[in-house]
């Protein structure tokens, strides 16, 4: 295997050091080896090493083995290196034996989750066909062509133009810009941020989309560009045949949000996440009432929906969408666990050390939580639905079938839900690709640039690909990837080096991202890039491969168009390609392919007929392949014109309407969005105009002094519990906070919002908000006496100057229910009137004192919250599911009650579903509860509290942080 040479002449040194020689074909066994008392190496390399051993250490020790001259040393060097050969061979062993086990762990729980599903269901389905999970479901085979079937869907068209819509995207980490995109800077820049900037322009310009915000995170560093730290950029004005105003068109929106001066790479963004939602958050609230202002009757214009890419963005758009009660739709690009299945199976690293290295647990729960909250899933290709999301708690191909029909024909699913998938091809902008008919003027073309004189100007580009080459007229094979592992480009680089007849007909030209001093590249692009270079070394392959150092992104047409004047190839060999961008941009250019046969490919070759598909671990076939279409010049032609002739099943206005049709339809599933008229559609967007009206009168409130930037920065948050340094903490927030201005100003912010209808009396007057969090407990999970001490305190403070206490306001946040809260500030003699709000049951509930109050004073929850977390909440399925789980004895199959947890009728309410904690030895963790409630399709928040004395379960939308946004 490439990177493994060096083995042969690791196994001739051992032989010359003089240990005992190999028996043919007949190893023995290493148990004889130790018992005849003297430690023989070759023997022990021959029985133990593993094939595809790629330890880069492993490699300098041999290398320092080789240059040892003294034998006695050597052969020690060599003896302690076949030991650290077997114990890597024995790890490998170990973790290949472990993920045997995890993978029948987990078909056993899903295979669980289905029969408590099914006999759950089958009570009120009386036996209908498509209601049981065992029976054969496949998907939807897509039409031929990628033309999906829309019978009960309307598509989108130019009748929609008066709509006016304000879309979301969301696309997190790398480095985003409209124009010089630094694609291959990095592993965080790539194919994902050509898509984001190009989806955000075609949507722009589609028939009833009046604006595209893609938000991303602002960098201002020093070692960006400076262009990363601008808080908006333009990428294109709106619909040139509509009326537009000053806010249409497509927007960059950078959100600051981790450490300022810091570009961070995404696996350390994950502590930042909600820092972000609540500046998106801020964002969306003033966006929207300035497109009110200006398209809306004077109404806030919400985003029609929230887009999230990748995992961090998905997780941010959970928030966002819950906050909002706007629906959600995630775009995966890759997937952690099917990144994480990969790795394991390498037996290389353990767990535990992928998930330090890659944050990789972090990154699948957020995946798990956007599953939870997506009304559609957008994916590349069938194979990304059934062999990549697959593998996730929160979707099953049958269950979600089966709930799909059941919802159809109105029957009870109990609570459970599945996203829909939906298979939608990435778009192009082919505008600007200028294709020619006959690539014969390509001769004149490259003769002027070899011969020095230049009749015509030829691209740069051109001039510094060709300079590696000796014959630059012979066809081009061109690969274009970043230098990752798993993109083969190694198995490519020999497929070409070992085939003469290839070699003689073709130059390679590998485009691998942009590189300064491969020092400083990260250890996976490095290692590829130098193998590389070796490679061509050891085959001779000087002047037949090109491998320029730098490209612009303006440069890749040129690329294209360069490769196909000679008549060339290209080829993705990548391992696994989600889709395959750059094989449709190739076509688009009239480039046959060569591509891998796993993953987007087979779909894009489907679509397009135009090349061929390979096993990416067989050398010789890749050769095989390139050889025929570089040489067979009639399959070279077809290929060409079948390419030119489908490719605009991948045009952006293709991909749009396609996409605006998908979430329209998730829409119409949206609880606040079921609809049977246009009549009802406007009373239901007039009443979720009412409802979100408060976000909007809150944040106008609490950020009218106009110096606030973003929400977070709105609010002063003194989060107070167990803590002795309470007096200080308190300064702390006072020395915060800023004296409100006299004069006109504050007699004039008083009046606007005075005039701003509300029903939160009290936080219309505020300007800073404290927020109590009352989470101090005995053993018994009873409320600590200390905490009435420390409320005291904190009102005390606020007092003492009447100016800011004017305008401060006090909101407690506990797990404890309403009553037992009640009760408990009683006996400090605090009143609930002192507090503008309550959030209480873990976020179940939402109090306001002095407006939702009873005749004889007693409180009663805010109705807009209870309505907007009833989303996917199965109170029913999850009580029976739960009692299930809890009170069962893992794997007993008398199902014998192990009395885990006891229902605590009086802390539960509508919203909550509270539990006493019997035995917390028999209690089971929250990950494995939240991944076998997923496996059965029921979405919700479950979280032990109270100092572990209760477990309690609120809705998918609900939560204390939730609750506070």
């Amino acid at each position: 295997m490439a990177g493994n040479e060096w083995i042969n002449g690791y196994l001739e040194a051992i032989l010359d050091s003089g240990a005992s020689a190999i028996e043919e074909n007949k190893p023995a066994p290493a148990a004889s080896v130790r018992d005849r008392g003297h430690f023989n190496p070759t023997k022990y390399f021959v029985e133990e090493v593993v094939t595809g051993v790629d330890e880069s250490d492993l490699h300098r020790t041999w290398i320092k083995v080789v240059a040892t001259r003294n034998t006695k040393e050597r052969s020690s060097r060599l003896e302690n290196m076949c030991w650290r050969i077997w114990h890597l061979a024995r790890k490998k062993k170990q973790l290949e034996l472990e993920d045997i086990q995890r993978v029948a762990n987990r078909r056993w729980e899903r295979e669980q989750g289905h029969k408590d599903v099914t006999e759950e269901m089958s009570e009120d389905s009386e036996g209908e066909k498509g209601d049981v999970l065992g029976e054969a479901v496949t998907l939807d085979s897509p039409k031929k062509k990628f033309q999906r079937n829309f019978s009960n869907l309307e598509v989108w068209s130019d009748s929609n133009k008066e709509k006016k819509l304000y879309i979301v995207l969301i696309s997190l980490h790398g480095l985003v810009r409209g124009e010089n995109m630094e694609l291959g800077r990095d592993s965080d820049t790539g194919g994902q941020i050509k898509y984001v900037v190009e989806l955000a322009r075609a949507l722009a310009k589609m028939p009833g989309v009046y604006r595209v915000d893609l938000f991303t995170r602002q960098v201002s560093s020093p070692e960006v560009d400076w262009s990363y730290g601008e808080p908006t950029e333009m990428l294109s004005m709106g619909d040139d045949d509509a009326d537009v105003g000053e806010s249409s068109g497509a927007y960059i929106v950078r959100i600051p949000f981790g450490p300022r001066d810091k570009y961070l790479r995404k696996e350390l963004l994950w502590p930042h996440i909600q820092e972000f939602v609540d500046g998106a958050l801020a964002h969306i609230v003033n966006m929207s009432k300035a497109l009110g202002e200006q398209i809306g009757g004077g109404q806030p214009v919400w985003p029609y929906v929230i887009h999230g890419h990748y995992a961090d963005a998905g997780d941010s758009a959970a928030l966002l969408s819950g906050a909002l009660n706007v629906p959600m739709v995630l775009t995966g690009h890759s997937l952690g666990r099917n990144k994480l299945e990969q790795l394991l199976k390498q037996g290389r690293q353990s767990k535990e050390d992928i998930n330090s290295t890659y944050r990789i647990m972090r990154r699948i729960e957020a995946e798990e939580l956007s599953l939870d909250a997506a009304e559609l899933v957008i994916t590349s290709t069938k194979q990304e639905i059934e062999e990549q999301w697959g593998l996730y708690d929160g979707f099953d191909v049958k269950l979600e079938k089966v709930l799909r029909a059941r919802s159809r024909r109105g029957v009870n699913c109990h609570g459970r839900f599945m996203p829909r998938m939906a298979v939608i091809p990435p778009g192009m902008d082919f505008s600007n690709v200028v294709v020619q008919d006959d690539a014969a003027e390509a001769d004149g073309d490259l003769a002027a640039l070899t011969e020095g004189s230049s009749p015509k100007a030829v691209p740069a580009i051109w001039s510094e690909v060709m300079r590696f080459l000796t014959n630059p007229h012979k066809p081009m094979i061109l690969a274009l990837s970043r230098p990752d592992p798993k993109k083969n480009i190694t198995t490519l680089a020999k497929a070409f080096g070992e085939c003469r007849p290839l070699r003689e007909l073709a130059n390679l030209t590998l485009i691998m991202g942009n590189r300064d001093d491969i020092d400083e590249m990260s250890g996976g692009n490095a290692s590829v890039l130098t193998t590389v270079l070796k490679l061509i070394d050891k085959y001779d392959l000087y002047g037949q491969v090109a491998f320029p150092k730098h490209h612009k992104q303006s440069d890749v047409p040129e690329i294209y168009r360069l490769a196909g004047k000679t008549k060339g190839v290209f080829i993705n060999p990548a391992f696994i390609e989600p889709f395959g961008l750059t094989l449709i941009e190739a076509a688009a250019h009239g480039l046959p392919m060569v591509a891998t046969k796993n993953g987007g490919p087979v779909d894009i070759h489907r679509a397009l007929n135009n090349g061929l598909l390979v096993d990416p671990h067989d050398q010789k076939a890749i050769a095989d392949a390139l050889l025929k279409l570089v040489s067979e010049k009639n399959l070279w032609q077809e290929c060409r014109r079948n390419g030119l002739k489908n490719i605009h099943l991948f045009s952006w206005p293709e991909h749009c309407r396609t996409y605006l049709t998908r979430v329209a339809a998730c829409r119409m599933r949206h609880p606040q969005w079921k609809m049977d008229t246009p009549a009802d559609e406007l009373a239901v967007e007039s009443s979720l105009n009412d409802s979100l009206k408060d976000v909007l009168d809150m944040s106008l409130r609490l950020s009218l002094d106009g110096e606030k930037t973003s929400l977070n920065e709105s609010l002063d948050l003194a989060a107070t519990g167990d803590n002795p340094e309470l007096q200080d903490q308190v300064k702390r927030v006072l020395s915060k906070m800023k004296r409100q201005e006299s004069g006109a100003r504050d007699s004039d912010a008083d009046k606007k919002i005075t005039d701003m209808p509300s029903k939160y009396p009290m936080l219309r007057r505020r300007r800073k908000l404290i927020v109590i969090a009352l989470d101090c407990y005995d053993n018994k999970g009873a409320p600590e006496k200390k905490m009435i001490n420390a409320i005291q305190d904190i009102f005390k403070a606020i007092k003492l100057d009447l100016q800011i206490a004017r305008h401060t306001g006090f909101a407690l946040s506990t797990a404890m229910p309403i009553q037992e809260l009640t009760e408990f500030l009683k006996s400090g003699n605090i009143k609930v009137n002192d507090f503008d709000a309550l959030i209480c049951s873990s976020g179940s509930e939402v109090y306001y004192p002095g407006t939702y109050m009873e005749e004889g004073g007693a409180l009663y929850p805010d109705p807009d919250y209870a309505s907007h977390i009833e989303y996917r909440w199965g109170s029913d399925g999850l009580k029976k599911t739960i009692w299930k789980l809890m009170n069962t004895q893992e794997g007993d199959k008398s199902g014998r009650s192990s009395n885990a947890i006891e229902e605590d009728v009086k802390s539960s309410n509508v919203h909550c579903l509270s539990y006493m904690i019997k035995d917390l030895s028999k209690a089971k963790k929250v990950d494995d509860m939240r991944q076998k409630l997923r496996m059965r399709g029921l979405r919700c928040h479950l979280m032990y509290c109270r100092n572990s004395t209760r477990m309690q379960v609120v809705p998918l939308l609900a939560s204390r942080s939730q609750a506070l946004r």
